[in-house]
């Protein structure tokens, strides 16, 4: 019986094609809408989260000046850290795999005829492991040359880029403020990151190296901490905070001149706010789904004026109520569905595209795709019980007599 109701619906469907089509163009633009808008909000999120993961695993920033809350998030100035307070977090925190304590310069960077202007970071080799960096070619600083100071830099792929080409650069030397470093290493490449800068673009030397021969002074503007795996974040952070208390001589009662930010916060605030925005575009992509669901039941209700007598014929021969508004319902049913499949299909193509071009990951939600589905189906069935209803209840003697 509902495999007969079915072919019903696909004949007075394949009657009207042109109407059925426009019927359905509201489902298919709001499923797609919703398919597409949930896709690319959850490929933005992956992108910020690897983003994030590509600055260091488990990483603490230790910075002087307390952060503001609030629009601008300024901060208030302090004194800079000194490489002891680095060591001391080192060996007095427990849980930190590595620390890296650093300042930095912008600078002019000359090879040849080529010149490029980038960040100098003066650090350690903990730099490298809190913040994730890999060697491309070369190798990391010795012992001897961070305490001595030396000049030799590693490059980032983009300054490697501008002033190399494709030519190799280990061994060769590059100009910093007219004092010549030897490369002794190229890092592997990470990208811009989600906040439009360009990871690549800096040069590592030794930190007493910056700090004695380009900056003059002993300052560190930062301090990276590297937590271990399976250690909570919080307690480091808290302990760090305790003793940066100490060791800077804050007394009781009085505001940090530091701050200590956690990645892993960072993290979670903008994963949860592109959630949120995803929520709301899918939210405000579901309306056309609903103006769809009115435009199926217009149509409905042009079919049951325009099919009265046809109504009225199966009344009159032995037709219950309840198979007249199955009929109706089905159709119904089956136009939304049809839309929906159609905007499965066309939301997947246009997040495919979207994907690509705004360069984040097509990250395949099939739930949403199956409850975009049952959604369609279900404003089917909503919007088109009043016109089956309308129909089921049809004086079959007043039918016969419509014109």
């Amino acid at each position: 019986m509902l495999w007969e109701t079915v072919l019903l619906a696909l004949r007075e469907i394949r009657r009207n094609v042109m109407r059925s089509s426009l019927t359905v163009l509201g489902i298919v633009i709001g499923v797609a809408a919703v398919i597409t808008m949930v896709t690319l909000g959850g490929g933005a999120t992956a992108q910020v989260t690897s983003d994030i993961a590509k600055m260091g695993t488990n990483l603490l920033q230790v910075r002087p000046g307390q952060l503001h809350r609030g629009p601008g998030g300024t901060r208030s100035t302090a004194n800079m850290f000194k490489v002891d307070d680095a060591e001391a977090i080192a060996r007095e925190i427990s849980g930190v795999a590595a620390v890296a304590p650093v300042a930095s310069e912008m600078l002019q960077a000359i090879y040849g005829n080529a010149n490029w202007s980038t960040t100098v970071t003066g650090s350690t080799n903990g730099f490298l492991q809190v913040r994730n960096w890999t060697l491309d070619s070369g190798r990391q600083f010795s012992e001897g040359e961070l305490r001595a100071g030396k000049t030799v830099c590693i490059l980032g792929s983009t300054v490697r880029k501008e002033l190399f080409g494709a030519q190799d650069p280990l061994g060769t030397t590059v100009r910093l403020r007219n004092i010549s470093f030897k490369v002794i290493g190229v890092l592997i490449s990470k990208g811009q990151s989600s906040f439009g800068t360009d990871q690549d673009d800096f040069v590592l030397i030794p930190l007493r190296t910056l700090q004695r021969r380009i900056a003059g002074n002993i300052d560190v503007s930062r301090i990276y901490i590297s937590a271990q795996d399976g250690i909570s974040t919080n307690k480091v952070q808290e302990d760090i905070e305790r003793l940066m208390r100490e060791r800077r001589r804050i007394s009781l009662g009085k505001d940090d001149d530091f701050h200590v930010r956690d990645m892993e916060e960072l993290v979670s605030t903008l994963t949860g706010t592109t959630r949120v925005l995803t929520a709301l575009l899918g939210a405000v992509a579901a309306v056309s789904l609903i103006v769809g669901g009115i435009g199926i039941m217009n149509i409905m209700l042009v079919s049951v004026t325009e099919r009265t007598r046809e109504i009225g014929t199966r009344l009159a021969i032995g037709a219950l109520e309840r198979d007249v508004l199955m009929q109706f319902l089905v159709e119904a049913v089956v136009l939304s569905s049809f839309g929906g499949l159609f905007g499965i299909l066309l939301g997947l193509a246009s997040a495919a595209a979207g994907a690509r071009f705004l360069a984040v990951p097509f990250v395949l939600n099939i739930g949403i795709v199956v409850i975009a589905f049952l959604f369609s189906a279900a404003v089917g069935v909503v919007f088109g019980y009043f016109p089956a209803r309308q129909a089921a209840r049809l004086d079959p003697i007043e039918a016969l007599r419509h014109e």
